[in-house]
């Protein structure tokens, strides 16, 4: 089992920028306790947490792996040796921290993960680069996020308590201390990792992507998500899944996630 040893901490380059306020705005966890109540009363939720867990854990390297925005500390789980961290404290999880000024020394780390987290951060290039400091060669930045595509944006845009702000900047160079961190921008995975992708490896060139799948089309929206009541019963399962391998080739068109890996150089 992987713990927090002293010889991986550090003084974050980037924790110059970090503001107290930002986890004093977030110091209550009431968030994370009511997704650990939907968690306990919908199989349907759980077992599409054990498939994406399933699929993170096929791209991992050996190693130490660290989880930000573990929120309701469900991978442990499924990956009971990753660490798992939030910038709100819950006494589930292993650490309270920033994702924007890791306290970790350079190349400490073989793994990150980030499950729903990228589109929330205040200014994600302050991220990459903290990415960059902390993982070893080759190591593995793990992203599962939202994708706005033609049928999931109606549905991201109508019933999904998030926005999405087309016209922002995720290059931009400080984190924002007035931003709520629960607060998130379901844009920014497309505008990363699609629209800026150029700008996205000249500016994190030692980030390679080895992996980007488009996926989740009818099952994950039909769970109804930790917000709303499931439209999908367990029986019909494997129905729908079946559905979704054959329509897979127009995923670009119907997914409602992403799933990216990439590899430090």
């Amino acid at each position: 089992m992987f713990t927090l040893q002293d010889d991986v901490f550090c003084v974050s380059k980037n924790q110059s920028h970090l503001k107290r306020e930002t986890l004093l705005k977030a110091s209550s966890p009431h968030v994370l306790i009511e997704r650990r109540k939907v968690w306990a009363s919908k199989p349907i939720i759980r077992r599409l947490y054990r498939k994406w867990y399933g699929l993170i854990e096929k791209t991992l390297r050996p190693g130490r792996t660290l989880e930000l925005g573990g929120g309701s500390g469900v991978v442990k789980e499924f990956l009971p040796e990753v660490i798992t961290t939030d910038i709100v404290f819950a006494h589930w999880l292993d650490a309270v921290m920033d994702a924007h000024a890791l306290p970790f020394k350079e190349e400490s780390m073989e793994n990150i993960v980030l499950f729903d987290v990228l589109h929330h951060l205040a200014a994600p290039a302050v991220f990459f680069g903290e990415v960059e400091r902390v993982l070893r060669p080759k190591g593995r930045l793990v992203i599962m996020e939202p994708y706005v595509s033609m049928l999931s944006f109606p549905i991201y845009l109508f019933l999904h308590a998030e926005g999405m702000d087309w016209c922002a900047d995720p290059f931009e160079g400080k984190p924002n201390s007035r931003k709520e961190p629960f607060k998130g921008n379901q844009a920014i995975p497309k505008l990363i990792f699609e629209k800026h992708r150029k700008r996205f490896s000249e500016c994190f060139p030692h980030l390679k992507m080895v992996l980007e799948e488009k996926m989740d089309s009818f099952l994950y929206p039909l769970s109804g998500g930790f917000h709303h009541p499931s439209l999908c019963p367990m029986f019909a399962w494997n129905a729908v899944e079946r559905l979704e391998g054959i329509l897979r080739r127009v995923n670009k068109y119907i997914a409602f996630r992403i799933f990216v890996v990439l590899e430090k150089g």
